[in-house]
């Protein structure tokens, strides 16, 4: 299950590309590395439960929040949320 959803949200990232600004490409590819990560984390445990890989992304980006500018932060933000809606 939570591998679909990451398929998901990968192709949904992937779909973007052509038509993305560079902003968008950045946070695209920063968040591929926290969903991938996030999903083997799962794996590793035996989790199958889509809330909490959600969680444990977000979690992630939490942790990983000195790593981008505020501007950044928002790019970034603004993407999940929208990948959330659409997945």
């Amino acid at each position: 299950m939570i591998i679909e959803f990451e398929e998901k949200l990968l192709e949904l990232i992937d779909a973007r590309i052509e038509s993305a600004s560079d902003d968008e490409l950045f946070a695209g590819g920063y968040l591929r590395g926290h969903i991938s990560l996030s999903a083997a984390s799962c794996e590793e445990e035996g989790v199958d439960d889509i809330d909490d890989f959600k969680r444990r992304i977000e979690a992630s980006l939490e942790e990983a929040r000195a790593e981008l500018t505020p501007a950044d932060r928002t790019i970034v933000n603004d993407l999940w949320t929208e990948l959330l809606n659409h997945a």
